[in-house]
């Protein structure tokens, strides 16, 4: 793709976010410290009464996301569950207190290093994958989600947040234990912390990714 079908890209996924309004961030440039650009609160704030697609009439919460606003590792799941829409924060319940006891395994948590968000903000009915329409609105918001961060490492937990943002149907087997790239940002992808609780067999390899993890952020 040549750079003008690049600025081209980003303008056309800004204008979905803001519409005609363009923003800012000076945040690398220590100069600029005073008038740095807009912050991921602020962005949160812009898009919380999204209506863009379908879901934003049925969910209970959008689900922004939750952590470290300057974190080295980001997780995204794909979508908000039933607990999620409940309480407005991604990964909660038995599945969310497991992936707390892996990121305390590697000296991390929700407030130290790392930001916790999915592909989707809003809760699709009745935990259904997202359909193409939907991520085609919502991706857009995740993309500014890195921007702003800025981390050192993604990671896709579970297979439908994997191939949505790596754009295959791959398994996650095939997927996993490759380092991805996702627009310029290293990826790899592991099980979700549901799976682990279905299968307590996929527990090993999923410690063996995180050992990875730790290992491609320090």
């Amino acid at each position: 793709m040549t750079n003008r079908n690049l600025i081209n890209q980003y303008l056309k996924q800004t204008q979905d976010i803001y519409g005609d309004k363009l923003y800012f961030n000076f945040k690398k440039d220590p100069k600029y410290s005073k008038v740095a650009g807009y912050s991921l609160d602020e962005f949160h704030n812009s898009i919380k009464n999204c209506q863009a697609c379908q879901l934003g009439a049925t969910r209970k919460s959008f689900v922004f996301g939750v952590g470290d606003k300057n974190a080295d590792l980001l997780l995204v799941g794909e979508a908000p569950g039933e607990k999620e829409d409940m309480e407005g924060i991604p990964f909660v319940g038995r599945a969310g207190r497991l992936l707390d006891k892996i990121l305390s395994a590697i000296s991390l948590s929700r407030d130290s290093g790392v930001y916790i968000c999915n592909v989707i903000k809003c809760r699709p009915p009745k935990n259904r994958d997202p359909l193409p329409s939907e991520i085609e609105k919502c991706e857009p918001y995740l993309k500014e989600q890195i921007n702003l961060i800025k981390p050192k490492l993604i990671v896709a937990l579970g297979r439908v947040a994997a191939k949505t943002l790596l754009n295959n149907d791959l398994s996650l087997k095939e997927m996993r234990s490759v380092k991805h790239n996702y627009y310029g940002i290293p990826l790899v992808a592991t099980y979700h912390p549901a799976a682990l609780l279905r299968n307590q067999n996929l527990k090993p390899a999923a410690w063996d990714d995180f050992k990875w993890i730790r290992n491609l952020i320090s």
